[in-house]
């Protein structure tokens, strides 16, 4: 069973988010404009309704249930904005900065954005490799969601979090196992395991949100480029 706009808000106000007609009416425009770029260009393979509103807006919310999100949050690789636009309009006062490699998909987000009236929202066309040259240690929170496999994730995203700061890798089913395998890079890159929190959504597909907390700065040689992450993971 997908999920309904009205279940979305149920499920929200259940787990402590409370969501107001504004809110809805954005995730409705957000979904709307989804499926009309969508056939423009490749943003996701998710187009009915309910699914956009369950697989995108309420897989994105999750994070939200376990743990207060604020200050600013990078979202790397974030494609059609997940998870931080979903994040955006429920929590008004995050600072959201997007890096997306891919022009058209920038596009769709600055029109979105605009369209949502969401204010402190960067939108940067770059790799998540190249902008940590000049922003390293930076966020609160960095996440990602259905980017890459965790070794390589940690070495594009753990840079960019500040100490003290935030690691959220937003997973499937696969999640835990590539927790196990990810140890020796995320502690490398100066993070430390701090959650793994697993959830099932409406269609019984599993979530498994890696929670990684910054204990000390990653070193200089990191991130390398992406040729190298990738040929050599961590």
């Amino acid at each position: 069973m997908l999920v309904t706009p009205e279940e979305l808000q149920e499920t929200l106000q259940q787990n402590g988010i409370a969501v107001t007609k504004e809110q809805m009416s954005q995730f409705a425009l957000y979904a709307s404009m989804l499926q009309e770029w969508n056939q423009r260009m490749n943003l996701t393979a998710i187009r009915e309704t309910a699914e956009i509103y369950e697989k995108h807006f309420l897989d994105c919310a999750l994070p939200a249930f376990e743990r207060k999100i604020s200050g600013s949050l990078c979202d790397v690789g974030a494609g059609a904005g997940f998870p931080s636009l979903p994040l955006k309009i429920l929590l008004p006062d995050l600072r959201v900065t997007i890096i997306e490699p891919i022009g058209k998909r920038c596009q769709f987000l600055r029109a979105l954005t605009e369209a949502l009236g969401l204010s402190d929202v960067v939108i940067v066309n770059a790799r998540a490799e190249d902008y940590a040259k000049e922003h390293r240690e930076t966020f609160d929170f960095v996440t990602a969601r259905a980017v890459a496999n965790l070794r390589v994730l940690s070495e594009l995203c753990i840079p960019l979090v500040k100490i003290g700061g935030v690691f959220l890798a937003m997973k499937g089913s696969a999640g835990i196992e590539e927790a196990k395998e990810a140890q020796r890079a995320i502690a490398l890159l100066g993070c430390a395991a701090e959650a793994q929190d697993v959830r099932r959504l409406g269609t019984d597909s599993l979530r498994c949100n890696l929670i990684y907390r910054k204990e000390k700065p990653t070193p200089k040689q990191y991130p390398r480029n992406y040729a190298m992450i990738k040929k050599k993971p961590l």
